[in-house]
């Protein structure tokens, strides 16, 4: 692995609840992780998970009871379910009460939040073309001042957010595909992928990302046998290995349960390092590294939070460090 990959932790809204996640970003601030990221999501995957918290509600709690670790939203829609003005007014409140350490992350979202307000779901490329304008919106209410925008999906109507940051946040958004990898180069600050593609990361080189951030994510399950972390991500998270673009389109958390009845075990297991192997967990890291993401954030799958902490404090930060020299 070549050059520094600072490690974050995923704060699972769709599992745990709202003081819970407090108290997980609180140690992995003290594990010595780097940032944490919390989905923004209405509803879990499947009704197993069973939590779904305001995030940005939890994210005032963390950016009090922290003070070290970078935040922010792993990722947020501003198209249909939020207004982008109404993110812009969210960002740069937290960005405010946790200066310098706030980013905002952004995407095209999921039809399982998205729905929600009997809007219609739109194509992808109809989607893509709305967060472009939404990126637009937010940076130009941060600026100050009265503004008036009027554009094909969206109008703002002389708003003015009063309460700004010093300076405003870092906006990261989410790829897939050679078109959002543009929109992260040209509009955003930096990339954001579940996939460790290299292909990704040309492309949003290419049309002017480099130096920027480039932010990957991992599924693990860590417990003391691989059989039983094994067991339980088939038990909290079986949608990791749910194939294609259905994560984009089901609408409810019902039709990710019929989906994930076609999941095995062996299938799951090739997308979540499972078990107590610290190599197992850095192969996942080394992926994106090696891909040319410099920074990696963790999802620990279930209810033990505390012996994944625990975990990689002793046995993977440390040889994440070792590795990087």
């Amino acid at each position: 692995m070549a050059g520094r990959v600072k490690l974050g932790y995923a704060l699972s809204s769709e599992e745990h609840r709202s003081n819970d996640l407090v108290r997980f970003a609180q140690a992995a601030e003290q594990a010595g992780f780097d940032f944490a990221l919390i989905s923004d999501h209405y509803h879990p995957w499947i009704d197993q998970q069973g939590n779904s918290p305001f995030a940005w509600s939890v994210l005032g709690g963390i950016a009090q009871a922290t003070s070290r670790i970078i935040l922010g939203t792993g990722v947020t829609c501003p198209l249909i379910r939020y207004h982008p003005a109404l993110v812009a007014q969210m960002a740069a409140t937290l960005a405010d009460m946790a200066p310098g350490r706030f980013w905002l992350g952004v995407g095209s979202g999921e039809n399982l939040n998205e729905h929600i307000l009997g809007t219609q779901w739109p194509a992808i490329d109809e989607r893509e073309e709305m967060l472009e304008e939404a990126i637009s919106i937010i940076r130009e209410l941060w600026q100050g001042g009265v503004q008036t925008y009027r554009g094909a999906y969206y109008t703002v109507d002389h708003a003015r957010i009063y309460t700004l940051p010093e300076q405003p946040p870092l906006i990261n958004v989410a790829a897939s595909g050679a078109r959002s990898a543009r929109i992260a180069a040209t509009l955003g600050d930096g990339l954001i992928s579940i996939k460790p593609s290299a292909e990704l990361v040309r492309s949003f080189e290419s049309e002017g990302g480099q130096g920027k951030p480039r932010i990957g994510q991992i599924h693990v399950c860590w417990a003391e046998r691989e059989d039983e972390a094994l067991r339980t991500a088939m038990k909290w998270w079986p949608n990791a290995a749910i194939k294609g673009d259905l994560s984009q389109e089901l609408p409810q958390p019902k039709h990710f349960e019929q989906a994930a009845q076609m999941v095995t075990e062996q299938s799951l297991a090739q997308e979540v390092p499972c078990g107590p192997d610290p190599e197992k967990h850095l192969a996942a890291i080394r992926k994106f590294a090696d891909a040319g993401f410099d920074h990696v954030y963790v999802h620990q799958i279930g209810p033990d939070q505390e012996g994944f902490f625990r975990f990689y404090e002793r046995e993977v930060l440390p040889s994440l460090t070792t590795a990087m020299a």
